[in-house]
């Protein structure tokens, strides 16, 4: 008898022991959805540092909890455009202005306040458009993809500056291709 009570008290003990390990299981499952995004990328607008299929995190709290986009950030962020089934389209760019900064692009080149930016990221090494001495007003962003023959961004009427509010996050490592895999660096660091 007294072997049948300590059997189902031990019974018990490993059960709550199961019941502990899925509980924090799925705490620790919630939080993680909390803050990181998984997300896939599926245009060429990225190339040559983003390829179709790259599989990538996106810290969403990166903007929430008072941090501010930096040039040279790789940000997801809802636009207008749609998708077929109706629903906003996310797309993936790389911060170029920020609020007070005035964008320029002109023969092939981007100019940042007045001076000549860094392209030595981008796929061709040029940008096409035009784009005026434009002043990034407060709660925008002027993103670009980083394959400028190739993107819809911000010089495009379609997708214009970038409202803060529609950040989704902060790409902050790539998983996938695991050749590739890592932290993604700002150029401009």
């Amino acid at each position: 008898m007294r072997s049948d009570r300590h059997k189902e008290t031990g019974k018990k003990s490993v059960m709550m022991e199961w019941v502990k390990d899925i509980v924090i299981a799925v705490v620790i499952a919630v939080i993680i959805v909390q803050f990181i995004k998984p997300t896939i990328v599926k245009e060429v607008s990225m190339q040559p540092n983003f390829y179709e299929n790259n599989y990538l995190f996106i810290y969403k709290m990166a903007y929430k909890l008072g941090g501010e986009p930096k040039k040279g950030d790789v940000v997801v962020f809802k636009s207008n455009l749609e998708t077929q089934d109706g629903t906003k389209k996310l797309l993936i760019k790389r911060v170029i202005g920020v609020p007070g900064d005035t964008v320029s692009i002109k023969d092939g080149e981007v100019y940042l306040n007045g001076k000549k930016d860094y392209q030595g990221y981008t796929k061709d090494g040029t940008t096409s458009g035009l784009v005026d001495n434009l002043k990034v007003p407060e709660g925008k962003l002027f993103c670009m993809g980083d394959n400028r023959l190739n993107s819809q961004d911000s010089r495009s009427p379609l997708v214009g500056l970038v409202d803060r509010d529609d950040l989704v996050g902060k790409a902050v490592f790539r998983l996938y291709p695991f050749n590739k895999m890592g932290t993604i660096k700002n150029p401009y660091n």
